[in-house]
């Protein structure tokens, strides 16, 4: 497994704002990803094969909720409670 580093939310941003978001402003580490419509359901899918991929950990489909998949901070502390 990886750890999670400074860079974590970096990188996840940089992917999300080349390869998912359909919004026209760049996403921001707090910019709500779900209710805003910058990520729709096909983006989130490929956001968690990302964090699986990257970070070493299986995502439960029952824990993609708004909770932990809002807002790429909020993927963040949601990676890194299942690293610990």
């Amino acid at each position: 497994m990886t750890q999670i580093t400074e860079d974590t939310a970096d990188r996840l941003l940089a992917f999300i704002n080349a390869e998912i978001s359909v919004s026209p402003e760049p996403i921001a580490v707090e910019t709500d990803l779900l209710l805003t419509g910058a990520v729709d359901s096909l983006g989130v899918v490929r956001i968690t094969q990302w964090l699986e991929d990257e970070l070493g950990f299986e995502v439960d489909p029952v824990e993609v909720t708004l909770e932990n998949f809002q807002t790429v901070s909020r993927m963040v502390s949601y990676a890194q409670s299942k690293l610990n």
